[in-house]
């Protein structure tokens, strides 16, 4: 397989990903109150969204990438 070909493939899987989720999500824990033995701490959620124009574009570009290289076989 060509590298055209490879990265074509992971362009198409990225943009179905962000079309399907729509955003990475992850969750990290904050230390609220530290005082020796007493600790107050919360969990927080962030997420970071995946815009559908940029799936677009990734999808678009993937597809050109896979067509390039099977034409060049």
């Amino acid at each position: 397989m060509k590298a055209a070909t490879i990265v074509g493939i992971l362009l198409i899987l990225l943009g179905i990903i962000g079309f399907a989720v729509g955003g990475v999500s992850f969750t990290h824990t904050k230390k609220d109150v530290d005082m020796g033995p007493l600790q107050i701490s919360h969990q927080q959620k962030q997420t970071i969204p995946i815009s559908p124009i940029l799936s677009t574009i990734a999808l678009i570009a993937g597809v050109g990438l896979v067509a390039v290289g099977a034409k060049s076989r």
